[in-house]
């Protein structure tokens, strides 16, 4: 076996993997928040599952480790307005669903503008480097929309 690759080489083909972008939202303790997320996949067919991979340290994580749920909202194919206001991030306490039409569930917070939702319960964690992948059983979901989801690829396969 050779010795290890350079990071560019190996950047170059991770940036190939595509992914979508969601919202994951949580809300637990009178408190919620969302970001944005790009790794995120379906993970089981039954029971239906998802994983989602969240930086860890991010103030969502404290919340879904609270709740053990988390609500995915799956952004279509216009999703400037969604990463315009998800793209910075929101400190523990803002107000990260000011402006838009939302809902408080049992399992999070649902965006009026998403493609897609899916309710999701945690079954599992995992750390992963510098991320912590959640497994989430999804308990409910709907359509929003006909059109299609929004794919993308990476430029480099070591940074969003």
């Amino acid at each position: 076996m050779s010795g290890a690759q350079d990071r560019e080489t190996i950047g170059q083909a991770l940036a190939m993997v595509p992914s979508g972008c969601s919202i994951i939202t949580c809300a637990a303790g009178g408190n919620s928040t969302g970001m944005l997320a790009s790794w995120v996949q379906q993970a089981a067919f039954e029971p239906p599952a998802v994983t989602v991979a969240v930086k860890t340290g991010r103030p969502i994580e404290a919340l879904i480790e609270q709740a053990g749920t988390f609500t995915l909202n799956l952004l279509g194919e216009n999703p400037g307005p969604m990463f315009k206001h998800f793209g910075a991030g929101f400190a523990p306490g803002d107000d990260a669903f000011a402006g838009l039409l939302a809902t408080v569930t049992d399992w999070g917070v649902e965006l009026a503008d998403a493609a897609a939702v899916l309710s999701c319960r945690v079954t599992g964690k995992v750390d992963a480097g510098d991320h912590r992948v959640y497994v989430g059983e999804v308990v409910g979901g709907k359509r929003n929309t006909d059109g299609k989801p929004y794919v993308h690829l990476r430029k480099n396969g070591f940074s969003y």
